[in-house]
Formats: C-alpha cells, sequence, structure tokens
C-alpha cells in the first residue's frame, strides 16, 4: 500500500426493497466478500409488503446491520405507486414499457435513495453503494440507466467529504445489463430465497400477476425456465 493511502473498505451499503434485484444484487456484494449494511426506505409505497420482505432478506443474507428509513414522498402524490387514486398499469408488453415512462415513476426516487445510501456509506466508511437498477428488461424508468448511475457517482466524487479527500463513494450495479432471465439465475447461484422477495406492485395478499413489475419477473422466471415460489393471482 502506498504512504498516505486508504485501506481498501471490506463493506457496503446495499439499498435493499425487499425486491427481487435489490436482493441479488445484495447477494453479489456478499459473494464478493464485502459486509453488507442495508438500507430500506418506506416511502409510503403502496406495497409495503415489500419492506417486511426486506427485514426477512436481510437477515437470510447476513447483513451486518439493517436500517429501515422512512421517507414519506407519498406526500408529494406524483405516483401511481404513492397514490391510491392513480390507477397502476396492468397487463401492458414488455416493448411498450419500454418506449414510455409510466405513470409508476415515483419523481427522483432513486436519486433521494442513493442520496441516503451515500450519506449512510460516508457515516459507516463503506466503500460504495449498491443497487438493484436495471436498464435492460426495465419499465421506462430515467433513474435506472447507466448514464444516471455514472453521472450520481461523479456527483458525489465532487460533493462529499469523502470525494473531496479522494476516497470516493462508489455506485455499484452489478444487473443494470442482466435480463431478467439472467437475474433470476444469479439469484439461484447466489442461494437468494426468492420466496421471500416481492415485486408486485399493488399490496395484496399475492402477487397480482399483471402490473408491470409482476409482467417483467414472470417473463424472466419463464425464459429462466424456472418456477417463481411467489403466489400469484395471475400468471400472464
Amino acid at each position: 500500500m502506498a504512504k498516505g493511502s486508504r485501506p481498501r473498505s471490506k463493506s457496503a451499503v446495499v439499498l435493499l426493497s425487499g425486491g427481487m434485484d435489490s436482493a441479488t444484487a445484495a447477494a453479489v456484494a456478499k459473494h464478493q466478500g464485502l459486509d453488507l449494511h442495508a438500507l430500506t426506505i418506506d416511502y409510503g409505497q403502496r406495497h409495503a409488503i415489500e419492506v417486511r420482505c426486506a427485514r426477512k432478506l436481510a437477515k437470510a443474507l447476513g447483513a451486518a446491520s439493517h436500517r429501515t428509513v422512512e421517507v414519506p414522498l407519498s406526500g408529494f402524490r406524483g405516483s401511481a405507486l404513492t397514490d391510491a387514486s392513480r390507477r397502476v398499469p396492468r397487463g401492458r408488453s414488455p416493448k411498450r414499457m419500454s418506449q414510455e415512462i409510466p405513470s409508476t415513476y415515483v419523481p427522483a426516487r432513486n436519486t433521494v435513495f442513493l442520496a441516503l445510501g451515500a450519506a449512510l456509506a460516508e457515516a459507516t466508511g463503506a466503500g460504495s453503494v449498491y443497487i438493484g437498477a436495471n436498464a435492460i428488461d426495465y419499465s421506462g424508468y430515467p433513474d435506472c440507466r447507466p448514464e444516471f448511475l455514472r453521472a450520481f457517482e461523479r456527483a458525489l466524487a465532487r460533493g462529499t467529504k469523502r470525494g473531496v479527500e479522494g476516497d470516493p463513494i462508489r455506485i455499484r450495479a452489478p444487473l443494470v445489463r442482466k435480463t431478467k432471465a439472467q437475474i433470476v439465475r444469479l439469484a439461484l447461484r447466489h442461494g437468494v430465497p426468492l420466496e421471500h422477495t416481492w415485486s408486485c406492485y399493488l399490496g395484496g395478499p399475492v402477487a397480482c400477476g399483471e402490473c408491470d413489475s409482476c409482467v417483467l419477473r414472470l417473463k424472466g422466471f419463464r425464459e429462466a425456465r424456472v418456477t417463481d415460489p411467489v403466489p400469484y393471482r395471475a400468471r400472464r
């Protein structure tokens, strides 16, 4: 190690929503030998069941710590995920999903989440923030794209104490260029308890099988030739 250089951090903050993608990103970080500091954001989402799933996942994945932070984005009423009066799209094809930004887009959500993750990383000395963002099989969200994630990392390098002092926080998105089928296979390879994950945008007792998130998840399992262990009201 060069004189004056900092030791490489052996821990990472993982944005753990309770969904399959974030759980798989966490498992990848663990496989890389990192201690996990899981961070779950309760932002007033209608599918709050995912917060309960995140607790189970953090325990199953052996997270060193798990924090749940309340950030009431529902007060802004800008998304079908935070405003029950707005309709959640159902029955759309993956092709159509990729052509428009849906009503389930939560304004600046990943910007807020990554900022909180970076704050925790800077406070705890974690070297990176892992996020389960995906830009291949995705629902048109602009804050899941590689160019956004790279830009956010650059902002951290310029706007944090760590960055200015030469120890910038890295943004890791190990799934960003993977298909849902590849994510399913990766999750199984790393032992992710998929039965404890939740992807449905609706908060019912079982997944609907028709919202964008369910359609993409089921497509991934179908293409991976694996049965999804989560119960569905309908399987498209």
